[in-house]
């Protein structure tokens, strides 16, 4: 089962988010990857700018190889049609994992 960790706030510098949710949110995302009854868990970020890809992207990376044989994937989007379609498409996407996907209304 793909289980969803909706992070609502973080700082607007990316060096700031990228702490806050190390600090904040880490030990949750592991928390829910360790239940036996997951199998993949999307982390949901708002959107923010480009410069906080690399810190988004070595999040998904490096948990989907703590992980693995789980999946984890970063979702940045706001709550609408794309952001749910791209979390069914994760659903239902064995092979993808370690990845940090935009989401655009």
């Amino acid at each position: 089962m793909m289980r969803r960790l909706d992070v609502a706030v973080l700082p607007e510098s990316a060096l700031d988010a990228g702490t806050a949710f190390m600090a904040e949110h880490l030990a949750q995302a592991r928390a829910i990857l360790a239940d036996p009854e997951t199998t993949a868990l999307a982390i949901i970020l708002a959107p923010a700018t480009h410069n906080h890809g690399d810190w988004r992207l070595a999040l998904a990376r490096d948990l989907a190889r703590e992980a693995a044989p789980k999946r984890v994937n970063v979702v940045a989007g706001t709550p609408g049609a794309a952001l749910e379609a791209t979390l069914r498409f994760l659903a239902d996407a064995p092979g993808v994992t370690g990845q940090y996907c935009l989401c655009h209304e």
